[in-house]
């Protein structure tokens, strides 16, 4: 798996809400300027289901992001499964310098790991971004 974390200046409280709520998902789960989220939709329970549009602003590509929620701890904890069977693990923790947040996935075999690590990361870093701004 790979791992990567952010800590997030904001309430628990916040950071749980932002992570989960479409209308602020739209707002964060991109990885770079040039790309948004014109659509997001959340069934935040175990069995649920999640997708997330991915674009490219100027109109060249999408993709939907999705899978099925296999662990949903309140605050604390979410687990989900990727539509290609790929797993995810995210951990929520708050401490003195405010949430930790450590998301750890398994890789997909087209691109190279780093490239995986950096593009993951760089949606983390939008949502912590996206929290502590708004």
């Amino acid at each position: 798996m790979i791992t990567i974390k952010s800590t997030v200046n904001a309430s628990l409280e916040k950071v749980w809400n932002y992570w989960n709520a479409p209308e602020h998902i739209t707002k964060w789960a991109f990885a770079s300027p040039e790309w948004h989220v014109p659509k997001a939709e959340n069934d935040l329970r175990e069995g649920g289901k999640f997708s997330t549009t991915m674009a490219a602003k100027d109109g060249s590509m999408s993709f939907d992001f999705g899978g099925e929620y296999t662990l949903v701890k309140e605050n604390q904890a979410i687990n989900y499964t990727m539509g290609d069977g790929r797993k995810t693990e995210i951990t929520f923790e708050e401490t003195p310098e405010g949430v930790e947040i450590i998301e750890s996935f398994d890789p997909e075999s087209q691109n190279p790991e780093e490239m995986q690590r950096a593009g993951w990361q760089a949606i983390l870093d939008n949502f912590k971004n996206y929290v502590e701004n708004n």
